[in-house]
């Protein structure tokens, strides 16, 4: 199999069995240069060991996968090659060695500088538990630790299974803050997450994996429309004229809401600006009209349920 299209990754009709097992199905996709791409499925999908397959760390029962022009299963300067990045969903650390040996460690096989690594480590906030042992810290600093490693020398293919479990808030900004200057610099990423509302703004495509198959990907806007869900409007109107306007929109169209001064209605993209005319044609009572498509949470729960809203 080559690469083509400048894919950096590739998988051809990949499964893994364990024993009587199939913990990945018939599985293909291409990741071009500078995607972001996101796994999403639930617990046992297959996500972690598609990204196990990519990084060589298992071989697939069947099938091709191709990372950077080789099999990382049989070609060992991919696992090791310095523009990758790895942070794995379960963290682990010698707790006896301090953040700094751990990182300075990563950055030898890298050749880093020491310089990065303490820019680095002020970047996840771990600056001042730097010669703290890794016995004493907590699973979120475990976890931005783990970020640093990954992010060494500003690798340009990035695996981050689910990265942020454990970061509060203000960390989960500022990790994807530091992803997005690798995407504009070129960089590749594949991350597995459960946290849609985190991902959704962010990924160029997404995966959608159940059961070990993919049932679903594409970018959001093609997801919306391969899942064909309602989009969501809600008008707002001079108070007091919401159950008229109501009635001047007539029965045809859903409404699901009603109340003084607003109304919440829904319809299918094909319908969308016919029905925005009409908004509009009501003249000055409208004040205001916001138009909601589906989040993606709800287009995963959609293909999760089989394709039942």
């Amino acid at each position: 199999m080559n690469t083509q299209n400048n894919n950096v990754i590739s998988l051809d009709a990949v499964s893994k069995r364990y024993g009587t097992e199939t913990v990945v199905s018939d599985v293909s996709f291409n990741i071009q240069s500078g995607e972001c791409i996101v796994l999403v499925g639930h617990n046992g999908a297959g996500k972690t060991t598609l990204m196990k397959m990519m990084l060589g760390l298992t071989r697939p029962t069947s099938g091709n996968v191709e990372v950077l022009g080789a099999n990382p299963a049989n070609n060992s300067k991919i696992a090791q090659h310095k523009t990758l990045g790895y942070l794995p969903e379960s963290v682990a650390f010698y707790d006896a060695m301090t953040g700094s040996e751990v990182l300075a460690f990563y950055a030898r096989l890298k050749d880093v500088s020491k310089t990065a690594c303490e820019n680095l480590l002020e970047v996840v906030g771990l600056e001042h538990a730097a010669k703290r042992r890794i016995g004493t810290y907590s699973k979120g600093m475990r976890q931005r630790l783990g970020l640093a490693q990954a992010m060494l020398g500003s690798p340009q293919l990035l695996f981050l299974d689910e990265p942020t479990t454990g970061l509060d808030p203000s960390l989960r900004h500022q990790f994807y803050e530091l992803i997005d200057a690798l995407h504009k610099e070129g960089a590749t990423s594949v991350i597995s997450s459960h946290a849609l509302n985190e991902v959704e703004a962010r990924a160029s495509r997404f995966i959608i994996m159940k059961s070990g198959a993919l049932i679903a990907s594409g970018t959001l806007e093609e997801l919306y429309q391969q899942a064909s869900l309602p989009v969501r409007l809600k008008v707002s109107v001079t108070p007091g004229e919401a159950p008229g306007v109501a009635e001047r929109l007539g029965s045809e169209v859903t409404i699901s809401k009603v109340n003084n001064q607003s109304l919440s209605l829904s319809c299918f993209d094909d319908d969308k600006m016919p029905l925005i005319r009409r908004i509009t044609d009501l003249g000055d009572v409208v004040n205001d009209l916001q138009i909601m498509p589906p989040k993606l949470d709800e287009v995963y729960n959609h293909f999760m349920n089989g394709g039942q809203s």
